[in-house]
């Protein structure tokens, strides 16, 4: 870890993948003052990352040096192989949602590591979410009765794992975010026959009194739309797409609205900054992130469960 001239800590992180996420990971702690050193096995990777800057590039994370931190951003499916490469050098790891796509394997981490293990669930960090969550806990929407979401798009660029693994964290980390907890998986309906994986509609409910989770992802929609939709028994707030940087409230019930919608400013900062400005302030001794290894755990056997029950593989 260096020291600049007014005495703030630049952490040196280790960063493993350059694709196309990754590279969105290293501009961002750069910009967050880290010294970035990169692992990746392409040629073009690495001459990518070394043209961006990467304070050192290997083909290997066996040959990365001894740094204050670690972050995964490679594909889902070598998640857990990567992150038990990294545990034996005991420092923190940053790993890209989900934690792996193994039910056994995400138990065995956590075994491992988990204080020192951590999910990067970028929606926990975005304004509008956040903003969600402070409605729903304050009482201002009253008894939560529902949580819907929405996350609609178009195709999965990930080959080694179906576009479910690939959406579905997203909103669960979100309903973890609103509700402080995650129901467990009640149903779960993949509406596209002969494209298993493509799409899910899941139900989460954790029985009378308790709030009702409905999530629909999907990679059909050649339009993309994301939405969220906190429903209470005083009002209703909702984030009406991913890049808005308002929420809108409305009190009262269908029928009996008192009043009409009205915004709340949340502001637009970018929730990937957010998540690493988090990770980074934890290695200079602050808090840990969100998500902890337990509760990426908890959305692996949701996601786990929520499959076995559309019948999915």
């Amino acid at each position: 870890m260096k020291v600049n001239g007014g005495g703030i800590a630049q952490p040196a992180i280790g960063l493993v993948g350059f694709g196309r996420w990754g590279r969105h990971i290293f501009r961002d702690l750069r910009a967050l003052g880290a010294t970035v050193h990169v692992a990746v096995p392409g040629d073009a990777s690495r001459q990518a990352a070394a043209e961006a800057g990467a304070a050192s590039v290997q083909a290997n994370l066996s040959a990365l040096p001894e740094v204050d931190g670690y972050m995964v951003a490679t594909p889902t499916a070598t998640h857990a192989q990567v992150i038990a490469a990294l545990l034996a050098r005991n420092r923190p790891i940053f790993v890209e949602k989900p934690l792996t796509n193994d039910v056994d394997a995400a138990r065995h981490l956590v075994e491992q590591a988990a204080d020192r293990l951590f999910v990067m669930d970028k929606w926990r960090y975005h304004p509008g979410i956040r903003a969600l969550a402070q409605q729903a806990r304050s009482g201002a929407l009253g008894e939560i009765l529902a949580v819907r979401t929405l996350r609609l798009g178009w195709d999965n660029p990930h080959r080694d794992v179906d576009a479910v693994w690939i959406l579905l964290p997203h909103d669960l980390s979100i309903v973890l975010e609103i509700l402080g907890a995650l129901p467990a998986a009640q149903a779960a309906f993949s509406t596209v026959p002969g494209r298993p994986g493509s799409d899910l509609i899941a139900v989460l409910h954790d029985g009378p009194g308790s709030a009702q989770v409905t999530i629909e992802v999907s990679s059909h929609h050649p339009t993309s739309r994301r939405a969220v939709v906190v429903v209470g028994t005083k009002g209703v707030a909702q984030l009406p797409d991913s890049y808005d940087d308002r929420i809108l409230t409305a009190a009262g019930v269908p029928g009996e609205m008192t009043s009409k919608p009205t915004d709340i400013a949340v502001g637009g900062e970018m929730p990937l900054l957010l998540e690493l400005e988090a990770f980074v302030a934890h290695l200079r001794g602050g808090p840990p992130p969100r998500s902890s290894a337990r509760e990426g755990l908890m959305i692996v056997e949701r996601i786990h469960a929520l499959r076995r029950l559309a019948g999915l593989p």
